[in-house]
């Protein structure tokens, strides 16, 4: 899908068509998209391609004019997935005339942009937007590592009663998206470090100091995907620990049962015999013996499998 935008007094307003200075976004764009940007833009019809590939790396190619910029951004994926956070590639391309963004995806960085998050948004000034676009980026991983440690909290309480694997499943599958967290979070920086080294494009003062907020963010985000992926690899040990905990302690109660029945059941055999001469089933106090006695073994085992804190 296509999306053509053009800022008016810093908001975002949707074009029907191309025109100088807009920003195009593509989301999952067909070939037949494609091929109408690059009519449109001049841009090359592999360099508007590249991002769809979701196994593309950080990087930044330039060649003829044409400027490709490619980043890792946070992707919240459905209940049913594997994994409940993964990294997708947003491509920035720049023209002289207008700024374009490819993603495979609905894009949560481009949305947060669209839906006025960002502030003082010109789609004129493209290498402005790129910073901005890298900015929402750092932001918006900090905000989903904030949602995967609620995430694991709440994990942790359901934990302390578990005798399944499930929660243990639910963390491993948190620690194996803040891997890719890592991952990209780093394959950014060292692209931007890159971008602000080379300068590949015109920066003024206001840009440089935007450019350093922003590798201050995804540094942020690094660090703090580091401490929550830490956190979850001690805890996933920690509460395998707990569940065989929680399984031995189910497995002692229904022992500790057994082993009360287990006199009773041997009394109830005996008495249970079709012999014919057994004095107490004519006694008229046969019953309340019977079950006086049962009664009597049950209580003195109980009792003294709580004395020696075994149930």
């Amino acid at each position: 899908m296509l999306t053509y935008y053009r800022s008016v007094g810093g908001k975002l307003q949707v074009l029907d068509a191309y025109t100088d200075g807009c920003w195009i976004h593509a989301t999952a764009p067909t070939a037949e998209e494609l091929a109408r940007v690059s009519r449109e833009t001049g841009l090359d019809l592999d360099y508007l391609s590249y991002p769809l590939d979701p196994d593309e790396r950080s990087r930044f190619e330039r060649e003829d004019g044409q400027l490709l910029i490619i980043m890792q951004t946070s992707y919240r994926l459905g209940e049913d997935s594997d994994i409940p956070y993964d990294t997708v590639p947003l491509g920035i391309l720049h023209t002289d005339h207008c700024i374009v963004t490819v993603c495979a995806t609905d894009n949560p960085v481009v949305n947060d942009v669209v839906g006025g998050l960002v502030r003082r948004v010109s789609t004129a000034k493209k290498n402005r937007l790129t910073l901005q676009l890298f900015l929402r980026n750092a932001q918006r991983f900090l905000i989903d590592v904030r949602q995967i440690n609620k995430r694991v909290d709440t994990i942790e309480d359901r934990m302390e009663t578990a005798t399944r694997n499930k929660e243990l499943m639910d963390l491993l599958k948190l620690e194996k998206s803040l891997v890719y967290f890592i991952t990209g979070l780093k394959a950014n920086e060292a692209m931007m470090e890159r971008v602000k080294r080379d300068r590949i494009f015109e920066m003024y003062e206001e840009d440089s100091e935007l450019l350093d907020d922003v590798l201050i963010e995804n540094l942020q985000a690094i660090e703090m995907a580091t401490i929550a992926s830490n956190i979850l690899t001690s805890m996933a040990g920690a509460f395998a620990s707990v569940i065989n905990n929680n399984v031995n302690q189910v497995v002692k109660t229904l022992t500790v049962v057994s082993a009360i029945f287990l006199p009773l059941t041997f009394m109830a055999g005996i008495w249970g015999m079709n012999f014919e001469y057994m004095p107490e089933l004519s006694w008229r106090y046969g019953y309340a013996l019977a079950l006086g006695s049962m009664a009597l073994v049950a209580g003195t085992m109980i009792w003294l499998f709580r004395r020696r804190d075994l149930w």
